[in-house]
Formats: C-alpha cells, structure tokens, sequence
C-alpha cells in the first residue's frame, strides 16, 4: 500500500467514527445548544421508521445509538476494523433505506447517508490497517 493509500484509510477511519460520535454526542446533549436531544431523536426515529410499529422506536432508538458507539470508539482505535466497518455499512445503508422509504431518495442524499454508507463498505476491503490497534496486535502475534 502507497503512503497517500495508508493516510487515507487512517482518515477514513477518523472520518467515520467522527460521524458517528457527533450524532451520538448529539442526541445525548453534548454539543449544548447545537444537540438534538433524545427526544427530538426519538422523534426523528420514528419519522425514519415510519413503516415500523411505534413501540418499537425506543428499542430501535437506543440499539443505533449503542451499535454507533460501538462502531465509533472501534473504528477511532482500529479495531476489529474490518468487522466494524461491515456493521458500520450495514447500520447506514438499512438507516439510508429506512430514509428512502420514509422520505424519498433526496433526503438521504442530501444529507450523504449512502455514501458514509459505502465509505465504510469500502473500509471493509481494506488488506491491512496501518495506525491501528489490529496492526499492533498483528505484530505481537507474529513476534
């Protein structure tokens, strides 16, 4: 892998665990006045997932919200990187079509949901993760 190639995968890998930390800081209050809240989420959730029963929402709300945690906190070490990255695709492409079916197409590409999407698609094929926790343990177990 060129070195341009090992940067890029090392701010693809900030750049999504940075999207998702800011939704999540977001509807937990954390950006003050600029957050959501977790109302307001609760309420965007149920609008996403219009099609879904309504007692749902809360399961569906606190799931994404753990899963994008998860999936923020493993991409920002580097961990289980590939893993993470398919969940993190799988998450935002069933997010894009819930999007799709809710809004129509525009929203979601208004706001780059299948592109993050494919982003973290294009993660997961990556050979080898330079900068990362999965480097260092590759390393150690070779040693």
């Amino acid at each position: 892998m060129k070195k341009n190639q090992k940067y890029a995968v090392l701010l693809l890998r900030v750049a999504l665990a940075a999207g998702f930390s800011s939704a999540v800081s977001s509807r937990l209050g954390l950006w003050g006045t600029q957050s959501s809240g977790w109302k307001n989420f609760l309420v965007y959730t149920e609008q996403v997932n219009s099609f879904l029963p309504k007692n749902w929402i809360p399961t569906i709300a606190i799931v994404s919200t753990i899963l994008e945690t998860l999936f923020a906190l493993l991409l920002l070490i580097g961990y289980q990187t590939k893993f993470s990255a398919v969940g993190a695709a799988i998450l935002t492409f069933g997010f894009a079509l819930a999007m799709t079916y809710s809004f129509g197409i525009k929203e979601p590409l208004d706001y780059s949901v299948f592109t993050f999407s494919m982003a973290a698609f294009l993660l997961s094929t990556v050979e080898k993760y330079h900068w990362s926790l999965d480097e260092i343990l590759s390393k150690n177990k070779t040693n």
